[in-house]
């Protein structure tokens, strides 16, 4: 029956602390955070502790469970607010059941459980060694108040084993949960980054630029906007990866991709489609206004020395293609045509220019 109860208890832990981790993945418990989210972390740990309590074994007016392992994490992933908020309520819950000798005692334990973690947390030492003496000074204060309240009841000897076993196990494997949903959730933030982000320039990769793309052409139909795109093309760029190889063509891009996002406004969305081509999306820009902007971006690639990794400066153009929707362009969709026509005349008739599309 004892070794049920504790099974019970952990059960009830590790379920709603998988769950509690997962939704609160993307903005976990940490020293630094708000005290807001210190605040709301204490009050669930407490109220998870008395939900333990409600599953506990009872011996006369002693009561025995897994109330420790919530108050441990919050003192361990977020400090003392959280800490005290969720001993507070855990003592407020523990006297509710009643008050008398063992309640105190519970109040001495979960004070020194409290304490206890704080201080072995600032130690430098392994996290898995500070969760070790952290669970075995908890069970060691356990076993001296329980052996007080019961000195001469033969269950001591089942007790006892039990419970530092499955503190022990509820314990490391809680730990386990937080460390392996935060893991994952960083994985997938990256993951997420990447699917989205151009590895070498961290602009927005063809995959995001199509979503933006289409969002935007959205949103200016249906408030009535202009739309501006630019397609931007380095010039000769073979011969600069021919001539000093990829790796310092790579610094170009690089250099490159600062001075577009330098250049165009903070809300604009600029991405690099892929090798030595670039587009940049002008919300609510028109074609007068695009202009403006693109030959602000071909002056300053052009007055700019690329420095590469060899430590010489090389020079570089580009060719810039604009299209406006409403202006030069019907349809939003057609941009990327117009865009693309306007970058090959560019091109076409002498390099290191703006021209609009027809």
């Amino acid at each position: 029956m004892i070794i049920k109860e504790l099974f019970s208890n952990l059960a009830i832990l590790i379920s709603t602390l998988f769950l509690y981790t997962s939704l609160t993945s993307s903005s976990p418990l940490h020293r630094p955070s708000l005290w807001m989210r210190k605040v709301s972390a204490g009050m669930l740990a407490g109220i998870l502790s008395n939900v333990l309590m409600l599953y506990s074994m009872h011996f006369d007016e002693t009561i025995v469970d897994l109330r420790h392992i919530p108050l441990i994490l919050v003192a361990y992933y977020g400090g003392s607010l959280p800490a005290v908020i969720a001993m507070v309520l855990i003592t407020l819950g523990r006297f509710s059941i009643g008050l008398n000798s063992s309640s105190l005692l519970a109040l001495v334990l979960i004070v020194f459980i409290t304490v206890t973690t704080l201080l072995i947390t600032k130690w430098r030492i392994h996290k898995q060694w500070k969760v070790f003496f952290i669970l075995t000074a908890s069970n060691i204060i356990f076993t001296v108040l329980i052996c007080y309240l019961l000195p001469t009841n033969n269950t001591l000897f089942v007790l006892l084993p039990s419970f530092w076993t499955i503190s022990y196990i509820a314990g490391f494997v809680s730990f386990f949960v937080v460390e392996y949903v935060r893991r994952n959730q960083k994985l997938l933030d990256r993951f997420k980054a990447e699917a989205s982000t151009d590895g070498l320039t961290g602009l927005h990769n063809v995959r995001k630029f199509d979503q933006a793309f289409n969002e935007a052409s959205s949103q200016a139909k249906q408030n009535k906007e202009m739309l501006s795109l630019l397609f931007i093309d380095i010039d000769h760029f073979k011969n600069v990866n021919d001539t000093y190889g990829h790796k310092e063509g790579d610094q170009v891009l690089i250099q490159l991709s600062d001075i577009l996002r330098n250049t165009v406004r903070s809300f604009d969305i600029v991405s690099r489609n892929g090798g030595e081509e670039f587009t940049v999306i002008l919300l609510d820009c028109s074609t007068e206004r695009g202009v403006q902007i693109s030959e602000r971006i071909r002056e300053k690639v052009e007055a700019h020395a690329f420095l590469l990794s060899s430590g010489d400066f090389i020079r570089v153009t580009v060719s810039i293609g604009l299209a406006c929707y409403h202006e030069t362009t019907k349809t939003p969709p057609v941009l990327l045509k117009d865009a693309d026509d306007a970058l090959y005349e560019a091109k076409k008739t002498g390099r290191n220019k703006v021209c609009v599309a027809q």
